[in-house]
């Protein structure tokens, strides 16, 4: 039997485990200690400038480091850096009627994430007011959904969420309250004994929104069925990549490999060639390259004239996938890019970083970011105080 001393040791820990703001909203007690490596940053051209200029807020999900990453500039013009760390953190949505952020992780189980802007702080007789220099988002809540949806993309169709089920070749509807509903899938998944939801066979994985499902278009590594699927290393990927059209359910354009990030700005259908780090629009049934850059494109939101699209290295064992690129000078990092001419403005590149799958803008009056600064040491009493008296927006 263990000795009172064993034991007041264990309850002593006990008593300091999960005191952290940090730890409490990513279910994470580790969290204080990201490699801080990862936040090492170096810049190109003009980036601040234009996130500057744009007035916006950028939110970056780098899903194998397991780190949602917020950057903005602030009122001196400043970079402001901020982060939360979630479980393998990939598509982003922002609700902009009910200013809600959603952020899937495809972690098993699958998560959905919630945020809101702070609003306030509530009026407290145990503590001292402080000053809000900052508009953080704050986590409201997450629903857990079965790992075997293989949740990617995030977008709002209409006013209503969905995700690329990847897992069952289809589209999903999520509600707040934690349900799922299939909503949509492409002809060539049926057969005899109807459609085949059991198991990956497409990779279908990015969503480009239109008000409807009808009006949406989905990407995808391929429209056929067969023994090779998309996890398969022999999976044969050059030129199979498509892109269907939500109403005929069809491929209606052809020749991309590796596909994602497919969105639509101004009557184009925008996506990422990720297999050969291309970004471009299509032209009829074919993809036509606007810009080329240097690792695995994916990522990809526009804000007026401005593009901003998301590279990674290339994963050692997903190298038979990218043979459009050298793989092994491939760079995680986000580009602004001047949509009609395709010229880089400016560039953020971690040289430690990996995986960069979603990028998504607010404004910066909406929000200056995620709630956590990369330095846990400088903030841990203030992010205390935030946490123990935040306010929120009524939702509608």
């Amino acid at each position: 039997m263990s000795s009172l001393p064993d034991r007041e040791a264990i309850w002593a820990n006990q008593n300091e485990e999960f005191r952290d703001p940090a730890e409490i909203v990513g279910y994470w007690q580790d969290t204080n200690s990201p490699d801080p490596r990862l936040f090492e940053f170096e810049t190109r051209g003009k980036w601040w400038e234009t996130l500057g200029e744009l007035a916006i807020t950028l939110l970056v999900s780098r899903e194998y480091e397991h780190l949602l990453l917020s950057m903005t500039v602030d009122r001196s013009s400043s970079p402001l850096v901020r982060m939360m760390r979630m479980p393998h953190p990939s598509g982003l949505a922002i609700d902009r009627v009910r200013g809600v952020v959603h952020v899937a992780c495809t972690r098993n189980p699958n998560q959905v994430f919630d945020l809101m802007p702070l609003q306030g702080l509530m009026t407290r007789l145990d503590v001292e007011e402080i000053p809000l220099d900052e508009i953080p988002l704050v986590p409201v809540r997450t629903r857990f959904l079965p790992g075997c949806l293989y949740i990617h993309d995030l977008a709002m169709v209409g006013d209503e969420l969905h995700a690329n089920s990847v897992g069952q070749n289809a589209v999903v509807r999520l509600s707040s309250s934690g349900g799922h509903e299939r909503v949509w899938w492409p002809k060539c998944l049926e057969s005899e004994d109807g459609p085949v939801f059991g198991q990956n066979h497409l990779q279908l994985n990015s969503i480009a929104a239109g008000g409807t499902l009808e009006t949406s278009f989905f990407s995808a590594s391929t429209d056929e069925i067969t023994h090779e699927r998309p996890g398969d290393p022999t999976f044969p990927v050059d030129g199979r990549g498509v892109i269907f059209s939500g109403s005929s359910r069809e491929a209606i354009a052809r020749g991309l490999t590796r596909p994602h990030s497919a969105r639509l700005w101004e009557n184009r259908i925008w996506v990422d060639n990720s297999g050969y780090g291309e970004v471009g629009f299509i032209e009829g049934e074919k993809f036509r390259a606007v810009s080329r850059l240097s690792g695995w494109t994916r990522g990809l939101c526009f804000v007026r004239d401005v593009m901003f699209v998301g590279t990674s290295r290339v994963l050692s064992r997903f190298r038979q996938y990218a043979p459009g690129l050298d793989v092994d000078e491939g760079r995680c990092g986000i580009h602004a890019l001047d949509v009609k001419s395709g010229e880089v403005l400016g560039s953020i590149i971690w040289p430690f970083g990996s995986q960069v799958f979603a990028v998504e803008w607010m404004p910066a009056d909406f929000a200056s970011g995620l709630p956590f600064c990369p330095d846990r040491a400088l903030s841990k009493a203030h992010e205390k105080l935030l946490f123990y008296s935040f306010q929120l927006p009524q939702e509608d």
